[in-house]
């Protein structure tokens, strides 16, 4: 699997949210604070992003803004400072399925990380990003938009649907985007493209739990330890132990919260010799222990988008 799917894998620790938006009038909405990664898509109407640095930008019906890496940003019917925009209050809508049609409506679709952050790749993205998305070459988008749309908390299956939706939509966008390039620059924000930093990446996916050394993960690749290390760092964005590590606790949060393996086979699993190295490199890293973090998860239930 390349670098961008295990980049999405890794956003499952969080919680999928979604959420549409109906807006008339002078309006205006501030997201901030948030880590994590997710999407508006324009609907009907128009908006403006707003961002800190950046000017604002018009948007139009399926725009679609990528917040790879949770940049705080805005969106409104004109263009603003971002502090002047309110803040988003979560569940704060009521239901409006049967008002009339809104000068603006738009979906927001997110996984929020309680805990974490976004992979290393996401995070060197530049953020956000906005692309109007091509039914010619990804027709996917606009059903999954339409699914997202329909798909009701209540139903059986909700939670998983909302996951595999979240994910396909962020694959979409990031696919086309990457696309959308040269090849020359495309290769420098995808380093799966790099066949030896590739073999690197798919070793620790596959086999988390083998007990790697920046030597062994050289050969892999088929080079020295230092070619290695500086080739890998620039292409990732991060040193080849700190991606194994992050990954490594990816892989076991998800495990607690998906799986009922026990605490010494999740820290096997995930290449730890010892049930206390691993509890100990999981608080580190999320603020709980393991078993504590089980708990909170399983009883956190689904948070309002």
């Amino acid at each position: 699997m390349d670098v961008i799917s295990q980049a999405l894998a890794g956003l499952r620790v969080g919680r999928g949210t979604v959420r549409r938006f109906r807006r008339s009038g002078p309006w205006g909405l501030r997201y901030a604070g948030l880590t994590g990664s997710g999407f508006h898509v324009i609907l009907r109407g128009g908006a403006w992003l707003v961002t800190e640095d950046a000017p604002p930008v018009a948007l139009r019906p399926g725009d679609v803004v990528l917040i790879t890496a949770g940049a705080d940003h805005g969106l409104g019917h004109a263009p603003c400072e971002l502090r002047e925009l309110p803040p988003v209050v979560l569940g704060s809508d009521p239901p409006d399925e049967d008002a009339a049609p809104a000068d603006c409506e738009f979906l927001c679709g997110a996984y929020r990380l309680d805990r974490g952050q976004v992979h290393p790749y996401l995070a060197a993205l530049p953020d956000p990003l906005v692309l109007t998305p091509d039914p010619a070459r990804f027709p996917a988008v606009a059903s999954v938009v339409a699914l997202l749309d329909e798909t009701s908390p209540d139903q059986a299956g909700a939670d998983a649907t909302r996951a595999a939706l979240l994910d396909l939509m962020l694959t979409q966008v990031l696919r086309q985007w990457l696309e959308d390039m040269g090849e020359e620059d495309r290769r420098g924000w995808h380093p799966a493209l790099d066949p030896a930093i590739a073999a690197a990446l798919r070793a620790m996916h596959e086999r988390p739990g083998e007990q790697w050394t920046v030597s062994r993960l050289g050969a892999t690749a088929g080079m020295s330890r230092t070619a290695f290390t500086r080739r890998f760092t620039a292409a990732v964005g991060t040193p080849p132990m700190t991606y194994l590590r992050e990954w490594r606790l990816g892989c076991a949060a998800r495990l607690l919260r998906e799986s009922d393996a026990s605490l010494a086979a999740t820290a096997r699993r995930t290449g730890y010799a010892t049930e206390y190295a691993f509890a100990t490199a999981f608080r580190r890293r999320y603020g709980l222990s393991p078993g504590r973090f089980r708990q909170a998860e399983r009883a956190g239930g689904t948070r309002p988008a």
